[in-house]
């Protein structure tokens, strides 16, 4: 190999090396800074999140966002130190962003649909919801997801992109939510007798609403009985206790009372041949 090739390989490196060399060094003492910085004003920010009233969805949401802006900022300082100037950095960012624009098209829409839950307030961290099927509590609000806590202990990650387009049951958004018991009895069950025995037990419960006032109604008639709805407010928080409470107070209720509740009844009739009939009784 030529020695002369050799003798030009080393003084290159050597010259870039005093060249670039401190600018390295100061990039990496301002990487490790950058980073020690970024984490006390995270810690800062998360501080005075707690402590004003801002919503727990929007706190997760600003730290998200805050850490994605200063990491950019701290790369952008990088670069000018290293030489790149700020027209190429502007290059740069903008093919970057058109190429990460079209790769990440969904990611995109998602952070839109984040900014959109927390412009409108569909919903917020606590809340009882139910979005595309799944139900539970909202556990967390980030930039791109929001993730819900069902009451069997799953999580549910969703893109806020397709949270923002969907019909989202909030049901705690309310102070208060409505119980509705369906009955039936047969057609010979007295109406006033049903509706004094079921009111009593609906008002013995501690903790409905007094306004709007428990009622009883016929709702429908059937082909061989009548449907009869029983109505209280609750506390949007207490509505599931409360209604398995008053699902047993109301049956105990009308089993002292000897009102039976209407339920299919299959009878076999011998004569020859059997005949299955259904009925209610």
């Amino acid at each position: 190999m030529d020695t002369s090739f050799i003798d030009s390989l080393k003084s290159f490196f050597k010259e870039t090396l005093v060249s670039l060399g401190p600018k390295i060094l100061y990039s990496l003492v301002v990487f490790i800074l950058g980073i020690l910085i970024i984490k006390l004003i995270m810690r800062l920010l998360k501080a005075t999140l707690k402590k004003s009233k801002v919503e727990l969805s929007l706190k997760t949401f600003v730290e998200s966002l805050s850490v994605f802006i200063l990491y950019g900022l701290l790369f952008t300082l990088i670069g000018s130190i290293l030489g790149v100037k700020a027209t190429s950095f502007l290059a740069i960012f903008g093919a970057a962003g058109i190429a990460i624009g079209l790769a990440l098209q969904g990611s995109l829409a998602n952070f839109a649909g984040g900014v959109l839950i927390l412009v409108f307030k569909p919903f917020k961290v606590g809340d009882l919801v139910k979005v595309n099927q799944h139900k539970g509590h909202v556990a967390k609000i980030d930039i791109l997801y929001t993730r819900i806590k069902t009451f069997d202990g799953r999580i549910i990650t969703m893109p806020n992109g397709n949270v923002a387009n969907s019909d989202v049951d909030n049901r705690t958004m309310e102070p208060t939510r409505r119980i509705d018991l369906e009955l039936r009895f047969t057609y010979k069950t007295d109406i006033d007798q049903i509706r004094e025995v079921v009111l009593e037990a609906l008002k013995s419960h501690k903790q409905i609403e007094t306004d709007p006032e428990p009622d009883v109604w016929l709702e429908e008639f059937l082909e061989s009985e009548m449907r009869i709805v029983a109505r209280c407010w609750v506390d949007s928080q207490l509505y599931w206790p409360v209604f398995w409470e008053q699902m047993e107070s109301v049956k105990k209720a009308l089993d002292i009372a000897g009102l039976e509740i209407s339920m299919p009844q299959r009878v076999v009739y011998q004569g020859g041949e059997y005949i299955i009939k259904e009925k209610n009784q």
